[in-house]
């Protein structure tokens, strides 16, 4: 399941595409009708959350799964279980309280909520139609008992959540969808919904190269930037080996209160 990482590639620059488009030239005709439905949607709608809700409501009608980057239900299962794996090797434990940023159709959440005691799951999300999924996720695994709250945001200021209430909040595969502007919105708004000796984890797309962008649907940052972004809200961050070392494309950053 390990994921080999090119660090210093710029995925948009031309010259990248081109080489990209020789070794690999039966995607070149889904890349083009992916950025011609990505323009398309761009010129709709101006704003990146209202764009990528569209995105996610065009890639959920054809595959809810695919539409949270998982090409088979086997490797949707096995990317759930890793980020579930990860979080209670760190102690998640079933009295904690979670707070799953861009939840998805519950990959991973439908675990977390089989975690925890009843009511202890909150996930968040942009689109109302992976939400819809998600509902369906629930039921298909026999989870209502379990009274998770499912519910649909416009932006990560949280500010309908209460004050130090989540021992743990978690956002994967989020900011490598996110411009800077909005992960750091999220940084400077997500220590007070922590509760005491809470942690935050994220995970993002790393490059040890120049920053940039593909489609506007994928985002490429160094890991300094992320940390410096989140000492300038006064938390401390550190980047998770213990992660990286189980392969995954993502790296991930914990950010705790300062």
């Amino acid at each position: 399941m390990a994921t080999r990482k090119n660090l210093t590639a710029d995925r948009g620059s031309v010259g990248h595409k081109v080489r990209y488009a020789l070794r690999n030239p039966t995607r070149i005709a889904p890349y083009v009708r992916r950025a011609a439905r990505d323009g398309w949607l761009r010129f709709k709608h101006p704003d990146h959350v209202g764009y990528y809700r569209a995105v996610m409501a065009s890639d959920t009608g054809r595959n809810p799964e695919a539409a949270v980057g998982s090409r088979t239900h086997e490797r949707w299962l096995a990317l759930g279980k890793m980020q579930f794996d990860y979080l209670t090797g760190h102690g998640l434990a079933p009295r904690h309280r979670m707070l799953d940023i861009g939840c998805g159709n519950l990959r991973a959440g439908w675990r977390f909520i089989e975690h925890l005691d009843a009511g202890h799951y909150y996930g968040i999300d942009i689109s109302p139609d992976i939400l819809i999924a998600a509902k369906r996720t629930l039921a298909d695994r026999g989870l209502q008992d379990k009274l998770p709250y499912l519910t649909i945001t416009q932006d990560l200021t949280l500010d309908f959540l209460p004050d130090r209430h989540f021992d743990v909040v978690h956002a994967h595969s989020v900011f490598s969808h996110s411009p800077i502007g909005i992960i750091d919105e999220c940084l400077a708004h997500v220590e007070r919904v922590l509760a005491p000796g809470g942690w935050f984890d994220f995970t993002f797309d790393r490059t040890e190269g120049a920053e940039h962008q593909v489609l506007r649907e994928d985002f490429y940052y160094r890991t300094e930037t992320l940390l410096d972004l989140a000492a300038g809200h006064g938390l401390k961050a550190r980047f998770m080996d213990d992660w990286e070392a189980l392969g995954h494309g993502q790296s991930k950053i914990r950010v705790t209160a300062g």
